[in-house]
C-alpha cells in the first residue's frame, strides 16, 4: 500500500514536533538541574563520600550551691580506626597492642572489620593522654586519636547517690546524672574528610572541623560543706552502732531546697563497677519504706490542732502504760505509763495512748484527708528517680486499731523524703513544697543563667498560727522530753524522736529497730530541717539515744555554717544527772584575781597569762556560753598601767 505525500508529511511533523519538545524538555531540566537543584544535588553527593570522625562533646559540670565542682570531665582520648586505609594490619595490631597492653588477636580483629569506622574497645577507650601521645607518634595509617572526656568526681563518695554516675560513652546511668542526662549530655562534633567507595582518602580533598557543643553547667541545691558534716556524722554513726544502714536529709524547710541528703554505706561514682549493684541503685532517703514511728505523731498533732481537737496545755488525760481499742491492748513504751499529764506532755514524752485519744478525737476520715494533703502514700516529686509511694490503709479497712495505731506511727509505711516535707511543712507555717536538687542550668561558657528552678509550693496543709503550736510543743520534746539528745545551748531546736519495729517475713520483730530523729532550727524561724534514720544499729535501740546525738551534731556545726545567731529565748532545758550544762561567761576584765577567783568558782576554772592583778583581756569573752567547768584564761597587768 502506497503511503500519501500528505500522511509522510503529518508523520515528519509530528516526530519533529514530539523531537522538539523533548529537546526543549531536556534543556528545561538540565537547566533546573544546574541553575536550582545543582548545589542540593552536589552536597548530597558529598555526603555519600563524607565520613566523621567522632568528636564528644564536654558532659555539663554538676556544682553545689556556692559553684563548687562536684563532678566534672578529664580529657581522655579514644582510638579509633579507618580499616580500608590500614596498610599493613598486623604490623599496625602488633604496635597498637604493644602501647594498649591488650591481646593482639583483639586490635587485629578490630581493626580488620569491614566497617567504616571502628573503636578500639575497651583496652582503646578513654586512654591517658601519654599513651595517645606514643600513638600519634608511630603515625599509623587509619588510626585516629580523637578527643574523649571521662566523668570525675573530685570528692570521691561524696553525695554518691545523689550524683550517680555514667557509663563508657559518658550517658547517665543513675542519680542527677540520669535524670537531667538530656542537658548534661550536649552535642557532639566531628572531623570529616572526603573517601572513595573503598574508604580511600580522596586527592586534595580538606577536612571540615565541626565543634562539639558543651553540655549546660548544673548548680544543685546541695551545698558541699554541709554534705560534709552530715557524711561526717553517718560514717562516725557506722562506726560506732554497726548498723544495716543509716541515712539522712537536710532541707530548707521554706523552699524544699534539699541542702544535703547521704545514704550509707555508699560508693565512688568513678568506681562503681567495683560496688555491687544493691548499694548504688538504692538511694534509701527517696527509695526506702517503713514504718516511721514516733516521727509520724507529728503529723497526728498537726491534725488535731487545726480541728481544735486539743488544748495541749490545758486538756488532760491518764496514761496507766496502756490504752484498749476494739479489744487490743496498745502499750505505751514506757512500762507503768506516765500516770496524769497534759496533752503537752504527751508530746513531750511520746506517750501512745495520748495520740491514739488524738487520732479519735479526729475520726478516721478527717486524719487520713490531712495525713494525705501531707504528701503520704504518693511521690513528692523530687527529681531523682526510684522514688517509692509509701503504703497507707485503704480507708474502707481502717477500723477503731488501725486509726489508733496510725495516729502513733504503725501500720503506715512512708519514705524518708516524705517524712521530711511533711514536716517541713508542719513547721514551715503550713506550706508543703515539692523537694527539689536541681537549683539553676548554667551556660558553661557565657556563665549566663539559661534557667533558675524556682520552688514549687504544692498546697497549704494547716494554718500559720497551728504551725507555730507545733513548733512549741517540739521545742517542749528537745527541752524536756524524749529529744533532749539533740537540744544545743544557745539555739531553739525543735524535733521528735522515732522508734519503730522491722518488719521481718510479716511480723514485728522484738530486737531490730529502725531508729529516728527529725529536728529544725531555730524553732521560731526555722531554716534547716534535718532527718537521720539508723537501721538496726548494734546495742540500745532508741531514737532519742542513737539518732537525736547525731542530728544535734549536724545541727549544731549546720547552723553555726550558716551564720545563725543564737537565740536568747530558748526554753531552759530540764537537766538530769549526766546531761551537760551550761553558763554564760561573766565579764572579768577590770576586776582582780581575787574578786575573779570568788566569782567564777564553782562554775569555771580559771588560768592566768601575764603579770600583775588587775584582767585586761579573758578567752572566752563576756556573754559567750560554754560547759560548767571550762577554763577561762585571763591576761593580766598592773594596775598602774
Amino acid at each position: 500500500m502506497k503511503i500519501s505525500n500528505v500522511i509522510l508529511r503529518k508523520r515528519i511533523f509530528f516526530a519533529l514536533l514530539f523531537g522538539v519538545i523533548g529537546f526543549i524538555s531536556l534543556w528545561i531540566r538540565l537547566g533546573y538541574v544546574q541553575l536550582w537543584t545543582g548545589t542540593e544535588l552536589s552536597q548530597k553527593a558529598e555526603d555519600t563520600w563524607r565520613r566523621n570522625i567522632p568528636f564528644e562533646a564536654k558532659r555539663g559540670e554538676i556544682v553545689d550551691r556556692n559553684g563548687e565542682q562536684l563532678a566534672y570531665n578529664i580529657t581522655s582520648p579514644s582510638v579509633l580506626a579507618i580499616p580500608v586505609q590500614i596498610d599493613d594490619a598486623k604490623s599496625t595490631a602488633k604496635q597498637l597492642a604493644n602501647i594498649l597492653q591488650i591481646s593482639e588477636e583483639k586490635v587485629y580483629d578490630l581493626i580488620t572489620k569491614k566497617e567504616l569506622i571502628v573503636r578500639i574497645q575497651p583496652g582503646g577507650r578513654k586512654i591517658p593522654v601519654e599513651k595517645a601521645q606514643e600513638i600519634r607518634n608511630l603515625n599509623l595509617p587509619g588510626i585516629v586519636i580523637a578527643e574523649d572526656n571521662e566523668r570525675y568526681y573530685p570528692y570521691d563518695n561524696l553525695a554518691s547517690h545523689v550524683l550517680g554516675f555514667t557509663g563508657i560513652d559518658n550517658q547517665g546511668l543513675t542519680g542527677i546524672e540520669l535524670t537531667y542526662d538530656k542537658y548534661l549530655t550536649g552535642t557532639k562534633g566531628n572531623i570529616s574528610f572526603l573517601s572513595d567507595a573503598r574508604g580511600d582518602l580522596m586527592p586534595n580533598a580538606s577536612e571540615q572541623y565541626t565543634a562539639p557543643k558543651d553540655g549546660l553547667t548544673l548548680q544543685l541545691t546541695l551545698d558541699k560543706n554541709i554534705q560534709m558534716i552530715v557524711e561526717r556524722e553517718l560514717d562516725q554513726a557506722m562506726t560506732k552502732y554497726q548498723p544495716d544502714s543509716a541515712l539522712a536529709i537536710v532541707m530548707d524547710p521554706n523552699s524544699g531546697e534539699i541542702l544535703a541528703m547521704s545514704t550509707k554505706p555508699d560508693y565512688e561514682p568513678g568506681n562503681y563497677a567495683e560496688y555491687e549493684s544493691s548499694i548504688y541503685n538504692r538511694n534509701l532517703p527517696i527509695w526506702k519504706t517503713y514504718e516511721p514511728g514516733s516521727t509520724f505523731k507529728i503529723i497526728t498533732l498537726a491534725a488535731a490542732l487545726e480541728e481544735n481537737k486539743v488544748n495541749l496545755k490545758q486538756d488532760t488525760f491518764h496514761d496507766p502504760g496502756a490504752i484498749e481499742v476494739a479489744g487490743v491492748r496498745l502499750r505505751c513504751w514506757r512500762h507503768g505509763g506516765h500516770g496524769s499529764q497534759t496533752f503537752l506532755e504527751g508530746v513531750e514524752n511520746s506517750c501512745n495512748p495520748a495520740f491514739v485519744i488524738l487520732g479519735q478525737r479526729l475520726g478516721k476520715e478527717t486524719l487520713y484527708d490531712y495525713i494525705k494533703d501531707f504528701g503520704f502514700g504518693t511521690k513528692t516529686g523530687i527529681d531523682l528517680g526510684g522514688e517509692e509511694n509509701g503504703i497507707l490503709f485503704n480507708l474502707d479497712r481502717v477500723g477503731p486499731v488501725e486509726l489508733a495505731t496510725t495516729a502513733f506511727g504503725q501500720g503506715v509505711s512512708v519514705t524518708p523524703i516524705q517524712q521530711v516535707t511533711a514536716v517541713s511543712a508542719a513547721i514551715n507555717g503550713g506550706t508543703l513544697y515539692t523537694p527539689q536538687v536541681a537549683g539553676k542550668w548554667i551556660h558553661p561558657e557565657t556563665g549566663e543563667v539559661v534557667k533558675e528552678i524556682e520552688p514549687d509550693a504544692v498546697r497549704t496543709v494547716i494554718s500559720e498560727e497551728t504551725s507555730k503550736q507545733v513548733r512549741e510543743a517540739l521545742e517542749s520534746v528537745v527541752a524536756n522530753g524524749t529529744g533532749r539528745n539533740a537540744y544545743i545551748d544557745g539555739y531553739r531546736v525543735g524535733g521528735k524522736t522515732g522508734t519503730a519495729q522491722k518488719v521481718i517475713n510479716g511480723r514485728y520483730s522484738p530486737n531490730e529497730h529502725i531508729v529516728s530523729f527529725i529536728g529544725f532550727a531555730p524553732a521560731d524561724d526555722p531554716q534547716v530541717v534535718i532527718y537521720v534514720a539508723v537501721d538496726n544499729p548494734k546495742g540500745i535501740q532508741f531514737g532519742g539515744v542513737v539518732a537525736a546525738p547525731i542530728v544535734k551534731n549536724m545541727m549544731e556545726d549546720t547552723l553555726r555554717y550558716m551564720k545563725v545567731e543564737p537565740r536568747e529565748d530558748q526554753i531552759v532545758k530540764e537537766y538530769k544527772y549526766g546531761d551537760i550544762k551550761y553558763k554564760e561567761v561573766p565579764n572579768l576584765v577590770g576586776m582582780t584575781t581575787t574578786e575573779i577567783i570568788q566569782s567564777l568558782n564553782p562554775n569555771f576554772q580559771l588560768a592566768k597569762s601575764g603579770e600583775g592583778n588587775v584582767v585586761v583581756s579573758q578567752a572566752p569573752k563576756a556573754g559567750e556560753r560554754v560547759e560548767v567547768g571550762s577554763t577561762i584564761r585571763v591576761y593580766l597587768s598592773n594596775e598602774n598601767k
